[in-house]
């Protein structure tokens, strides 16, 4: 692609994108302290009053993003998670848990090698509006081809950041989907909305496949995959429990880099 008329475009769209996009303040609103009755359940966060210790130990400090784990996506098409633990970080060939909540966030980098944890220029957590009220779609970095001119990639990078509950925590891992697989995360999910299967009430396996990029070069590609379904009372207790979790984390006004260089 001619780099000039690329950037012509991508000059056109930022000016749209400088006109008020209207009144979008949203309202943060506290959930109520509700506790949960306790269920007979392999996860530690469903057989006891969780929301509580969590509540009670955060003593009103916002529970950012950097105090979760979070587990990225391998590099060079190893199908091995690094998984942080008490011991330091530990492989694991496979994540099993409760997908609690997601969200699809998206970043912009002005530069195109940013140093890792840079924050980026622009950011959305559901990649359809901006931190500061544009719409992403009309942005000229989310158009294909706008990374370099060369290839079919995006400027703005895409991802999915799960909420997975595993058996013995009560605090959620955080799980990066690359964007390379944000479309098999999204078909998943599809496919249990089609009969009315609740992510949360299911116990989701996640692993990895090795894949190459038209480029040659190998990157990991995730699957997605319902192992149990939940009882009655779990699959209740885990909607609850992911809902109020999440309330807490918009109590405390949470606005995270949700992206990061890396």
């Amino acid at each position: 692609m001619d780099n000039t008329k690329l950037k012509g475009r991508m000059s056109g769209k930022v000016q749209e994108l400088q006109q008020p996009a209207g009144n979008q303040a949203i309202a943060v609103t506290a959930a109520p302290e509700t506790s949960l009755a306790p269920v007979d359940s392999a996860y530690l966060a469903l057989t006891n009053n969780a929301l509580d210790i969590i509540r009670a130990n955060l003593k009103s400090q916002p529970l950012t993003l950097d105090l979760f784990d979070i587990v990225k996506s391998p590099s060079g098409g190893s199908t091995v998670f690094s998984v942080s633990g008490l011991s330091g970080d530990e492989p694991e060939k496979e994540l099993t848990g409760i997908v609690l909540d997601y969200t699809t966030p998206r970043a912009y980098w002005d530069t195109p090698d940013p140093v890792e944890g840079t924050p980026p220029v622009c950011m959305s957590q559901n990649s359809i509006i901006s931190h500061d009220g544009k719409a992403c779609a009309h942005c000229p970095y989310n158009d294909f081809g706008s990374k370099d001119g060369e290839s079919n990639a995006k400027a703005c990078k895409e991802s999915v950041l799960l909420f997975l509950l595993r058996p013995n925590s009560i605090i959620p891992l955080l799980v990066r989907v690359p964007v390379t697989s944000k479309p098999r995360f999204l078909k998943y999910s599809t496919r249990l909305l089609s009969t009315l299967t609740p992510i949360s009430s299911v116990v989701t396996k996640i692993t990895l496949e090795t894949a190459t990029s038209k480029q040659g070069k190998p990157y990991a590609l995730f699957n997605f995959q319902t192992v149990s379904t939940l009882s009655p009372e779990e699959a209740t207790q885990a909607k609850a429990f992911g809902q109020q979790f999440m309330e807490i984390v918009n109590a405390a006004q949470l606005v995270p880099e949700l992206a990061e260089a890396s």
